[in-house]
């Protein structure tokens, strides 16, 4: 009985959590809700056979499970493997819960990784943060035995954003416990890729000579800021933390948010003092991420709480910045692919955090732009004008 209940509880709540991400996804993107539309439609549908079945299930509860289905054959999986070696199509295999149980090589080219790092990832992260909702809803139809599906996605990857067809099947193998899906990769239906800004090319991105001298170009502009603050001619005149971040902003990321502690009580009384995005990004985003409390998310929150620098080369949870007031989670919001954020310490400790964002067409951050980065934390701290006494 508490197993049925058990599971009747973990369907719950994965059913409000897709219905969540699905109301957040429509907030952000009302013009582009076909796809979240027709996933609302599947899990309203699903919602009203839950809530039917809900009385019996219950009643239920207490019977005894049938004998489970024994292996036979180790062909099925043999062969499987074989079938996953040979394919020219990408493939992946994933579990009842969405994570990466196999993947052919022709899938983990796609995915810009080898398999046996993907193996075990979830499915969902390797998705552009603006599909993710529509696909984990799918994803949980087709797991419920409602028949395959194909659905219009885009994978966010090793800088590009790439549109895609995905094709969802259900698997039951007689030596699994629990059904699987099979997921197949091809070129888009509609032959048109979605609006956004256009991906780096990765020839540039991958040279090391080339990235090494970006980061020598971004810390001699900086130290010329600071230099101007703190020189002669700038003798008691504050950092320009607008200017710092906006620096940053034109040539390192698309995003920067700088958040300063002016007492010091702890990250809760931090302010967001500075917010640079991209010249073409609406309005609307920037006043998001400046209304935001920097204390109340994990992202600067903890930065301001531990002093430890924190990188993210691949987000996998779209709200450790913080929400909008309409609830939809900032880095998705931003269409946000990695994030860094470091403290900026001074004299007496942690006086603010230093947040770079990267959209999902971009290269994302890496070991040497942390280290970078909290070079450059550290000499705005420094710089920051001392904390008011009393």
């Amino acid at each position: 009985m508490s197993d049925n209940l058990a599971g009747l509880q973990r369907e719950i709540t994965a059913l409000g959590e897709r219905i969540s991400a699905l109301r957040n996804t429509h907030t952000m993107y009302p013009d582009d809700a076909r796809s979240t539309a027709e996933a609302a439609l599947a899990e309203l549908e699903y919602a009203e056979r839950l809530l039917g079945d809900a009385g019996s299930e219950l009643a239920s509860a207490h019977a005894h499970p049938g004998p489970r289905r024994q292996g036979e054959d180790g062909g099925d999986r043999a062969l499987l493997r074989a079938v996953f070696q040979e394919l020219s199509v990408p493939v992946v295999l994933l579990d009842h819960e969405g994570y990466i149980r196999r993947i052919n090589n022709a899938g983990a080219a796609r995915l810009g990784s080898a398999p046996g790092y993907l193996t075990g990832k979830p499915f969902a992260h390797f998705v552009d943060l603006r599909k993710r909702a529509a696909m984990r809803s799918w994803l949980a139809a087709v797991l419920r035995g409602e028949g395959s599906t194909s659905l219009e996605s885009r994978l966010a990857q090793r800088g590009w954003a790439e549109d895609v067809h995905l094709t969802l099947t259900r698997l039951e193998l007689p030596t699994e416990p629990h059904p699987l899906v099979l997921v197949a990769m091809s070129p888009p239906m509609n032959g048109a890729e979605e609006e956004g800004p256009a991906p780096l090319e990765p020839e540039v991105e991958d040279q090391v000579v080339v990235l090494a001298a970006r980061r020598l170009d971004v810390l001699t502009r900086m130290t010329r800021l600071l230099l101007r603050s703190a020189g002669p001619g700038g003798a008691g005149k504050p950092l320009a933390l607008a200017d710092a971040a906006e620096l940053l902003a034109d040539s390192y990321a698309d995003w920067v948010v700088v958040d300063v502690c002016d007492l010091p009580t702890g990250p809760e009384a931090a302010r967001r003092a500075v917010v640079a995005g991209p010249v073409d990004a609406p309005a609307e985003q920037e006043e998001a991420v400046t209304e935001a409390a920097p204390g109340a998310s994990d992202i600067p929150g903890e930065v301001l709480r531990r002093g430890q620098s924190l990188l993210f080369p691949l987000i996998e949870d779209e709200g450790v910045l913080g929400h909008a007031a309409s609830g939809a989670p900032l880095l998705a919001m931003l269409g946000a692919g990695s994030l860094l954020s470091v403290p900026l310490r001074g004299s007496r400790g942690v006086r603010g955090a230093l947040t770079l964002i990267r959209r999902s067409n971009r290269g994302s951050f890496r070991l040497a732009d942390l280290g970078l980065i909290e070079e450059i934390g550290e000499h705005i701290g420094l710089a920051l004008p001392p904390r008011p006494s009393g």
